[in-house]
């Protein structure tokens, strides 16, 4: 009974808790992706040797942005 009330509890955790989406700004051609407890991705580099700068000694890679110079479309 106890393992059945905490799957529930962990069935509802995962349901309620909020998904955090990737943003990819179309703006900049690199980004910057993180690993760890703060693991994300920032597109905010307007260069490779930027953004590897910002990297460096940090578990971390940069990567072309694959929405680079795409308009989003107004709505």
């Amino acid at each position: 009974m106890r393992a059945l009330a905490i799957s529930v509890l962990l069935l509802l955790g995962l349901t309620i808790w909020p998904a955090q989406a990737q943003m990819y700004d179309s703006a900049y051609p690199v980004c910057l992706q993180t690993y760890g407890p703060q693991s994300g991705i920032s597109c905010r580099f307007t260069s490779m040797a930027l953004c590897r700068t910002l990297a460096s000694g940090r578990s971390a890679q940069c990567i072309a942005n694959p929405y680079y110079g795409k308009r989003r479309r107004p709505g």
